[in-house]
């Protein structure tokens, strides 16, 4: 927690702004200026004086950032040490793939992987965008299959796989099951259930908000098992991607393409790997998804 407190104060002294360093670290405003207190509170001392609109670095703010970004830097170059020391002992490839996301060739690119390099150790773990970014950025994950949602980094390579189609799921019994397609202008007065961990449940409700259009209220859910529980339960409706399977949810959920005005919502999915920590199995792996797309 002391080291993301960290990492907001040095990019809000980078920005010289509140705004600009919320924007960059995609947060609220109001999170980096308590991130920052809470980081002041913690060390005890003020690192950053409010003048009218902005603000001024104490002494302490001074000192405390240069030595922050040399303790950060050494710290990242520690990590990322650890994780080759620890793939030198054993063939391991970490993935991430995005857990609202429904085609199957994530698993087929298992598949082939396994095949072909059965002595690999494959950990595969799933979240919404934000986990798998966080995971990506701190060395937790080598590869993830995720949407975009930011511009394209130079620190990462951006492997486009497909632009997918959007669609909500829904109660069978619910009467907008009756719709061959649904637009989000219609679910104005409708939950979207969006699964997401606590931290990330802001930064998930704004992006399905302001960039989807979702204007009703939003639940969430811990897991996608737990989020389709809710909508069986008729709670609200889940956005999802990928192709249409109403056959595999049986009689219990409906899933009805979802459309922004006269068009189906669409969204980009990529390999994302940093530059840093590319390797032969990355490289590899993320060749065999891009060909089942």
């Amino acid at each position: 927690m002391m080291l993301r407190q960290i990492k907001h104060f040095q990019t809000t002294v980078q920005e010289n702004s509140f705004t600009e360093a919320a924007e960059r670290c995609h947060i609220s405003q109001s999170g980096i200026s308590q991130s920052i207190k809470a980081l002041e509170e913690e060390l005890g001392v003020k690192l950053i004086t409010r003048k009218n609109r902005g603000f001024e670095l104490t002494k302490a703010g001074e000192h405390f950032y240069k030595k922050s970004l040399i303790i950060t830097a050494d710290l990242e170059q520690l990590c990322r040490e650890t994780t080759r020391t620890s793939r030198k002992e054993a063939a391991e490839l970490s993935l991430g793939v995005l857990s609202t996301y429904n085609g199957d060739e994530f698993n087929r690119a298992i598949a082939a992987f396994s095949e072909k390099y059965p002595t690999v150790e494959l950990k595969v773990s799933s979240g919404n965008h934000e986990d798998l970014y966080d995971g990506l950025r701190f060395g937790e994950i080598d590869l993830a299959l995720n949407d975009q949602r930011r511009a394209f980094s130079d620190a990462y390579e951006n492997l486009i796989l497909t632009e997918t189609v959007c669609y909500v799921e829904l109660a069978s019994h619910n009467p907008l099951a009756n719709l061959d397609r649904v637009r989000v202008e219609e679910l104005k007065n409708t939950p979207c259930i969006l699964v997401a961990s606590k931290e990330q449940q802001e930064e998930e409700q704004k992006f399905y908000h302001d960039i989807i259009g979702f204007q009703g209220e939003f639940l969430f859910a811990e897991s996608l098992r737990a989020a389709r529980v809710m909508i069986v339960s008729n709670r609200g409706v889940m956005p999802v991607e990928g192709p249409n399977r109403d056959t595999y949810f049986g009689a219990t959920i409906k899933r009805l393409p979802l459309l922004r005005g006269q068009s189906q919502i669409t969204r980009r999915y990529c390999a994302f790997w940093k530059k840093d920590n590319s390797g032969y199995y990355i490289e590899d792996f993320a060749e065999i998804l891009k060909s089942m797309f």
